[in-house]
């Protein structure tokens, strides 16, 4: 196994992604992991690290659902998916999503340096 090179905390996190990238449009996607950098969403083939997309996140509770908007950028191709890494979110999103993190996190300390370091 290679060095890992990831920075930022993944927690495991099944949401329903879309995600769309120039003319191709991928709907009810499941999320493996999440960090605040970041997604892997599983069911996206054919794309190359490098192209950007627009990525939704669906969060549903028990009384609502929350959507999370985000750009993104293929960091890694998988056979059964693509690694995403946030190049925009909006400050709502982005709160959300810290929080998700936080409360998912075995050490949410970790996350608050991370977020720091950014």
């Amino acid at each position: 196994m290679g060095r890992e090179r990831r920075k930022n905390t993944r927690v495991p996190f099944q949401a329903t992604a879309d995600v769309t990238f120039a003319g191709q449009h991928y709907r009810g996607c499941e999320t493996e992991n999440l960090s605040v950098k970041g997604v892997a969403v599983l069911g996206i083939t054919g794309h190359a690290v490098g192209e950007t997309c627009d990525l939704s996140l669906a969060l549903s509770g028990s009384s609502s659902e929350l959507r999370l908007t985000m750009r993104g950028k293929v960091v890694r191709v998988e056979g059964n998916g693509v690694a995403l890494n946030f190049i925009e979110t909006d400050l709502e999103s982005f709160y959300h999503l810290k929080n998700i993190i936080y409360y998912n996190s075995q050490d949410p300390d970790a996350i608050e340096q991370e977020l720091i370091r950014s």
